[in-house]
């Protein structure tokens, strides 16, 4: 994401001009914009002009438009914005008050207008417009037959790519059959790792599957990538890393960022120092649970105490449309924040957020333990 323009008062309120360079900054764009906000882009609109002679004519005109934002629609295969309200500033082909959607798409600037920046949205600012915080993993996740190429970046796991493919069973006499179909299934998924892998981006690649389905790929990949001599391959054969997963599907993707190989090898990620804060919740929760707690009465109650030495938080309890719980969220990150607690901020499009989610978005590590915060869980059960 590249920042034009960035004017924000002491009191909060102003407006940042941002240009989306990469389908991530679309999922930073979705976190920024709430309803209420006003949004100003440009945007393709029909319009009719009537002739002297009473004919009508539809023509299809660029504008500016500054719609004050009532629905947003965000498209995480597309990664495309949506984000319908009124037009709010005047406008030669559109009327104050007239319904319009702007589209926002990549390498187009938008300008974002708040009553208030909380510390939240101008902390996603900063994030966003900071290139070295985007974590810059692939993985390759695969069992016979099916494979998924996905991107791991700090905000989302993204599926780039999947091959499902009916290989013959390995019957008497039919192994060559079997064989055949293995290696046109090993050579689409080695077309898609070229396809939707930057090398030059990415540090590290996973390659996950159960038994010997990614040993045996591996070995295709590079007899291959020697015979065409395929530099591409060769000279990024380090960043190639063999993990076993249970299953060739999205979801093993969690267990593969818990594996403490994998962990040091991609230590300086976020998406390895989400995983690592979750590991070390669910460690406490089950050794020391005196120590660990989720959802906001408990995590409030610990906060009060200044008990909190670790925060796990999830972004989608931010674009809550109750504006009095967002600031709820907000002034509790600020004030474990300022009493030297560590904050994550998850992304419910993240594995690990997704999990996080399912203790309610909220959990915290203490720095010491509070076993009336267990007594109170008891009396409300």
């Amino acid at each position: 994401m590249k920042l034009i323009a960035k004017n924000v008062t002491k009191d909060g309120e102003g407006d940042v001009t941002l240009v989306p360079e990469e389908p991530e900054d679309m999922w930073h764009a979705y976190n920024l914009i709430s309803e209420g906000d006003s949004v100003r882009s440009t945007t393709i609109r029909k319009v009719q002009s009537e002739s002297s002679t009473g004919s009508s004519t539809s023509n299809r005109v660029r504008t500016t438009l500054t719609i004050s934002v009532e629905t947003i629609d965000f498209d995480t295969q597309a990664c495309m914005l949506r984000l319908k309200g009124k037009n709010i500033e005047e406008n030669q082909f559109v009327k104050m008050n007239a319904y319009h959607t702007l589209e926002l798409e990549m390498n187009r600037k938008f300008s974002l207008r708040k009553a208030e920046w909380d510390s939240i949205s101008l902390e996603r600012v900063d994030i966003a417009c900071d290139p070295t915080k985007s974590a810059d993993v692939a993985a390759v996740i695969m069992q016979e037959g099916i494979a998924h190429i996905c991107l791991i970046t700090s905000s989302m796991t993204l599926v780039r790519a999947k091959i499902d493919m009916n290989i013959p069973r390995k019957r008497k006499g039919f192994v060559a059959q079997h064989e055949k179909g293995l290696q046109k299934f090993y050579d689409n998924v080695m077309q898609a790792v070229l396809r939707h892998i930057n090398f030059d981006i990415v540090k590290c690649i996973l390659v996950c599957s159960p038994g010997f389905v990614r040993d045996q790929f591996y070995e295709y990949m590079f007899q291959i990538a020697v015979k065409t001599d395929n530099k591409l391959l060769l000279e990024n054969k380090g960043k190639f890393m063999l993990v076993h997963a249970s299953s060739g599907f999205k979801h093993s993707l969690r267990e593969v960022l818990q594996d403490p190989g994998v962990v040091n090898k991609i230590s300086d990620t976020k998406a390895a120092g989400e995983v690592k804060a979750l590991e070390s919740f669910y460690s406490m929760l089950q050794n020391e649970p005196s120590k660990a707690f989720y959802g906001l009465k408990h995590i409030e109650k610990a906060n009060e105490a200044q008990a909190v030495e670790t925060l796990l938080i999830s972004d989608k309890l931010f674009r809550c449309q109750d504006v009095k719980l967002r600031k709820e969220y907000v002034r509790l990150v600020d004030s474990i924040r300022d009493s030297g607690g560590e904050v994550k901020l998850f992304s419910s499009l993240h594995i690990s957020g997704e999990q996080l989610e399912q203790l309610t978005g909220i959990a915290a590590i203490l720095r010491f333990p509070m076993p009336e915060l267990e007594e109170d869980s008891d009396e409300d059960e």
